[in-house]
């Protein structure tokens, strides 16, 4: 029996049957999904030093930004007809409704990142070209596990076109905030010796 290539051609979803699927209840409530190109990815549980980066990034953001823009945590933001992720934080413009009639959208974005414990390659690969071809302008993957930055820039349809890995002791400014200068160190956990 010749077996073909369709025969193993994935299902890819919509945005809108992704919604439709969680609303009839396909997902257990406790899950965490995401919407990636198609494709419903199940998010694998944070570790202690992921939910110490994310806070602490999260927190310094806040305070440098001021009410400039929003930060949000782990929020969606609606990419496109087939991609709905909810990145680690997201910065973005602030709504006058607090985007109660919709996701961010890639315009309303300032900067994306990605927390990555065990996630890094998933994150700079799959997760970076959704974002390269939503135009994302500004995204970052904080490898707490190397206590190293990659910033990608300059997105395009297949991919991003730079991708700059800063160590631990160098500093950072969002495209978007050019004057706050942040210090990758004060985004990661500390070290504790024992």
């Amino acid at each position: 029996m010749l077996i073909t290539e369709a025969a193993f051609m994935l299902r890819k979803w919509t945005v809108k049957e992704y919604h439709k699927l969680g609303e009839i209840g396909i997902f257990n409530p406790e899950e965490r999904l995401e919407l990636i190109e198609g494709n419903i990815i199940k998010i694998s549980a944070k570790g202690t030093l992921h939910a110490a980066a994310t806070r602490r990034t999260a927190t310094l953001l806040h305070n440098l930004v001021g009410n400039q823009a929003a930060i949000y945590n782990k929020s969606p933001i609606a990419l496109d007809d087939n991609s709905e992720p909810e990145p680690d934080i997201a910065v973005v413009r602030i709504d006058p409704f607090d985007y109660a009639t919709h996701h961010p959208t890639p315009s309303e974005v300032y900067l994306i990142i990605e927390v990555a414990d065990s996630s890094l390659t998933f994150d700079r690969e799959i997760k970076a070209k959704a974002y390269a071809r939503s135009g994302i302008a500004d995204y970052w993957v904080l490898n707490v596990g190397d206590r190293q930055l990659h910033v990608f820039r300059e997105p395009a349809v297949d991919g991003y076109q730079s991708e700059v890995i800063q160590g631990e002791n160098a500093r950072i400014s969002p495209l978007q905030f050019p004057t706050v200068n942040i210090a990758i160190q004060e985004m990661l956990p500390p070290i504790i010796s024992n």
